[in-house]
């Protein structure tokens, strides 16, 4: 299979223009052999009229030649050019002097008025024969019929088909050598932004620039925009793998000093509470870190995402762990916004913030989304809001509740750490989360994420 890109365009184009030129070719013959062949029977059928007006009679009124004819050809004997007239009934025959020694021309008699042509061979020499039927009145108004036939050879008329093939093979061979030349370059300097954007992906993978930049062909926008953010959406994996880690590290540290101090009392009982206390809580802290590591991971992938459908399989969940509170949600976004990154992201930022909804209302969940206007060249965005109509967030608290380990309500269930892994992962898609009320009456949660 041929891999390159250039190759193949410049072999489609290639066998496009040699089915073109080919076709062309043949075309242009054709017509040419067909315009000769017409020039030559228009010479035939003004040889006979010629003939006709060089005709006399004689003392008995029959049509007669003369020796000496308009056409000299017809004296010169091999001459290419040929002319017989046949009486009716075979009483007088006439040969022009071009036949001397060449054997008789075929005769087809023809009725008066009617005329045919028709290709025979003499020898090596091809002829193209014209047949011409024609009634003269002698004295005392006899009519008389003779057939008259002119010939004439082919050869001529070949050798200008055989001269305008070559210079048609000649023309048209340059113009393809041309069109060929003029290809490669166009194709080059078409081709040239898909080089430069291979160029700059090797300095972005060599570490010389951090994305692509320059401009390029409005065709070539998407797949750049795209690039830069699968880049970007790397660089920040990458960062959130070593930010993770030093969090985990800095985390487990006063779960670890606990245990260590609980060690060296060497009060069992105070070891026991110590290991009771602190291992969920490391467990809560690694499971944490590793959430945010496995999100980080699924980041480098960009793709479109159904919100929609993140939105159904969400809702199937939690209608199920909170069937007792009989939650009735609601939906307001088009079928067709897409999410435009990892669809673990948006199931962890849509779970979080879908869980609050559902642990707090009173009885309505509302989920809302728009496709944000987008303006040439910037990144497009779609808006999503989860509300509920629970006690809501107080205006005061809203700043600090979105802080990891803070609970608005310390009699529910939770580690507090919902909102703020839900922002982590909007910030790091570039977008924004804002806290409001909502016209239900609860908390209003608006997050922007990246569209495709």
């Amino acid at each position: 299979m041929m891999r390159s890109l250039r190759k193949r365009l410049l072999l489609v184009a290639s066998l496009v223009l040699a089915a073109f030129l080919g076709l062309g070719a043949l075309g242009l013959d054709r017509a040419f052999r067909e315009s000769a062949e017409s020039a030559l029977r228009e010479g035939l059928r003004e040889q006979v009229f010629a003939l006709l007006g060089a005709a006399d009679e004689d003392a008995q009124g029959r049509m007669r030649l003369p020796d000496n004819l308009p056409n000299p050809r017809f004296s010169a004997p091999d001459s290419g050019l040929y002319a017989m007239v046949v009486g009716e009934r075979g009483d007088y025959r006439w040969n022009s002097f071009s036949m001397v020694g060449r054997p008789p021309l075929e005769l087809r008699r023809m009725a008066p008025g009617k005329h045919v042509f028709e290709r025979s061979k003499q020898g090596s020499e091809e002829l193209e024969v014209f047949h011409f039927g024609l009634s003269w009145e002698g004295f005392e108004g006899r009519e008389l019929e003779y057939t008259i036939v002119v010939a004439a050879s082919t050869a001529g008329m070949m050798s200008q088909v055989e001269g305008f093939r070559a210079r048609l093979f000649y023309w048209l061979g340059g113009g393809a050598l041309l069109l060929l030349v003029t290809q490669v370059l166009v194709l080059r300097w078409g081709l040239g932004p898909l080089r430069r954007v291979a160029e700059d992906l090797r300095r972005v993978e060599s570490g010389d620039i951090d994305q692509i930049y320059g401009h390029y062909p409005e065709e070539l926008d998407g797949l750049v925009r795209n690039l830069n953010a699968l880049i970007l959406s790397g660089k920040a994996a990458r960062d959130r793998y070593r930010n993770s880690l030093g969090d985990l590290a800095h985390s487990l540290k006063t779960p670890l000093a606990l245990l260590q101090a609980a060690m060296d009392s060497g009060r069992e009982r105070e070891l026991r509470t110590a290991v009771a206390d602190q291992i969920p809580r490391m467990d809560e802290i690694i499971q944490y870190q590793l959430r945010r590591a496995a999100t980080s991971a699924a980041g480098e992938r960009v793709a479109p995402v159904s919100v929609v459908g993140v939105i159904i399989r969400l809702r199937a969940t939690l209608d199920k762990v909170y069937s007792g509170k009989q939650v009735g949600i609601e939906t307001d976004l088009h079928e067709n916004l897409r999410f435009l990154g990892d669809e673990a992201d948006l199931l962890e930022i849509l779970g979080n913030l879908m869980d609050n909804a559902y642990k707090y209302c009173g009885r309505r969940v509302r989920v809302r989304g728009v496709a944000e206007p987008s303006e040439e060249g910037r990144k497009r965005w779609l808006a999503l809001w989860v509300e509920d109509d629970g006690p809501g967030i107080p205006r005061d608290q809203r700043a600090e509740v979105v802080s990891r380990g803070v609970r608005v309500d310390q009699h529910q269930p939770g580690q507090g750490i919902g909102l703020s892994v839900a922002r982590e992962i909007v910030n790091l898609y570039g977008g924004a989360m804002e806290i409001g009320q909502s016209a239900l009456g609860g908390a209003s949660i608006r997050f922007t994420l990246p569209r495709s």
